[in-house]
């Protein structure tokens, strides 16, 4: 460039370009991880149960069609579950395994009832779907077979406290009275009002269910291999099985359009940068239009001149390529892994920034960017150039 004031104001312009290019990159990425996490962070990744038998027509001879209904006055379970326990832990991608007893109750306490939703699970798997022990504000996690753990919301429903005696009502109508040994807030409306965990053995005696489980509840990692794996156990297993994703298309779908929110930004981004260097090469070209011509007369070949322009954009945004990067990795320092950011705070993660694509994005944006003024200065006549 003829003014080294311009170049200087172009390379920012790039850089400053870049650094919205990798902020937001950083940034989108960010939520999408923070959603993610807050989403599967309490819900098993996958679950397996047993198929439901559907109720299907039959037609008897000499009579109307007629309809198998289906028994609700039996619970669904898996009667043998402890194969399919070792069926899943030889599976790649499994963390953690959580047999379960599930169902419906009552809690009783004088003339308050509430209605509650009961887990039972071994004391070693309390924590490996939600973290419960680390929920606990109150009280304990030990899960003494006559003891339970209830939310906080529901303990100020009914105005108990750790210690304190409830009676649960099944829905298969078995009543046994219960000691709180803890209370827990996992900040989930829902879980917090609602859920009660016990150990597996209370469990089994309350809802009336010897020797099967309700379901067997799974963790795997990467959880965006949930689908994979879930498909591997249904194979497998032949039961129902259940990934995640199924259950939250929407969130998905949020964060597809968010996805795309974000790409539509960076792409305004990038072609600010190649307007930035076309325009500003266009008006360098008209001030050097004398300079051009004396080395068209003095032999310089079209492709030459073209060569010159288009190394000049080239490396002014491969310049402010890497000066926005380095100003977006200095910008994104700060700022703490998605997993510690606390309520209100940016969720930014540094590592899905995107740094080597803005870099490249925007060098090869700049060369393309260039190759017209680049043109425009060769098709310069030396004569008339130089005549002016």
């Amino acid at each position: 460039m003829s003014s080294p004031g311009q170049t200087l104001l172009l390379v920012t312009g790039v850089a400053l370009g870049v650094t919205v290019f990798i902020f937001m990159s950083a940034l989108i990425g960010g939520l999408a991880t923070l959603l993610t996490q807050r989403t599967v962070g309490s819900i098993p990744h996958v679950t397996l149960e047993m198929r439901e038998r559907d109720p299907r027509p039959a037609q008897l001879p000499g009579t109307l069609q007629t309809v198998v209904q289906k028994d609700l006055s039996r619970r669904e379970q898996i009667a043998v579950w402890e194969p399919f326990v070792t069926v899943i832990e030889r599976t790649p991608g499994v963390v953690g395994i959580s047999p379960q007893i599930r169902g419906s109750a009552f809690v009783e306490r004088g003339q308050a009832i509430a209605p509650v939703g009961v887990t039972g699970v071994s004391p070693g798997n309390l924590s490996v779907i939600a973290d419960i022990r680390a929920a606990v504000v109150s009280g304990d996690a030990g899960l003494p077979v006559d003891g339970i753990l209830i939310g906080e919301t529901l303990a100020d429903d009914l105005g108990v406290r750790v210690g304190q005696v409830l009676r649960l009502v099944s829905d298969r109508g078995r009543e046994r009275s219960f000691r709180i040994g803890g209370i827990f807030s996992l900040g989930i409306a829902s879980a917090d009002r609602q859920a009660v965990y016990m150990n597996f053995r209370a469990a089994r005696a309350l809802f009336d269910l010897p020797t099967g489980v309700s379901r067997i509840e799974v963790k795997v990692a990467p959880v965006d291999d949930a689908p994979r794996i879930a498909e591997t156990l249904r194979r497998a297993t032949g039961l129902k099985v259940t990934a995640w994703t199924e259950e939250n298309a929407q969130l998905f779908e949020a964060l597809d359009a968010q996805a795309r929110t974000g790409t539509i930004i960076k792409a305004f981004a990038l072609i600010t940068i190649v307007v930035g260097i076309a325009s500003a090469m266009l008006l360098s070209i008209v001030r050097r239009r004398a300079e051009i011509g004396i080395m068209r007369a003095v032999g310089a070949s079209k492709r030459l001149v073209t060569t010159v322009f288009v190394l000049e954009g080239t490396l002014i945004g491969a310049c402010g390529a890497i000066g926005g990067a380095l100003l977006a990795w200095a910008a994104l320092a700060p700022f703490p892994p998605v997993s510690d950011v606390p309520g209100g705070g940016l969720p930014i993660d540094s590592g899905q920034g995107q740094f080597l694509l803005a870099v490249l994005l925007t060098t090869a944006a700049a060369a393309l960017a260039s190759i017209v003024p680049a043109r425009r200065a060769a098709s310069v006549d030396p004569v008339e150039a130089i005549g002016q």
